[in-house]
């Protein structure tokens, strides 16, 4: 797709994604039928897309502000840190891992105990 002048460098962009879903298709198949996998579609692509979405408009709003006032580089680093504190928040908020899943995370049994006293999980 490159080559073609109406696409450009873009084409390797856009071939690339179409790549990979290609392979996470035939992943998630090969995955449902050999295990018997059960993937809800709201908890593995609803909610993970609602949480990239805040995630996004978070972080891009924030480096728009920061850029104003500091060094472009270095209200880029805070914008991506903003957007994994956010990201991390809105997984959580979103309730994308059950209990028994973040329990099996590092350190997931304290982190099970604060989201409890928080009255999250």
């Amino acid at each position: 797709m490159v080559p073609i002048p109406e696409i450009g460098v873009n084409g390797a962009a856009w071939g690339s994604v179409a790549c990979h879903l290609v392979a996470f298709s035939i992943a998630i198949t090969s995955l449902k039928r050999t295990i018997k996998l059960d993937l809800t579609f709201s908890k593995f692509v609803i909610k993970p897309v609602i949480a990239v979405t805040i995630m996004g408009i978070c972080s891009y709003f924030s480096y728009l502000m920061l850029s104003r006032i500091i060094a472009q580089k270095l209200a880029t680093i805070i914008a991506i840190v903003i957007a994994i504190v956010i990201y991390a928040l809105a997984i959580v908020a979103l309730k994308v891992f059950s209990k028994e899943e973040i329990q099996m995370m590092p350190a997931g049994k304290k982190l099970c105990k604060v989201l409890e006293r928080l009255k999250i999980y």
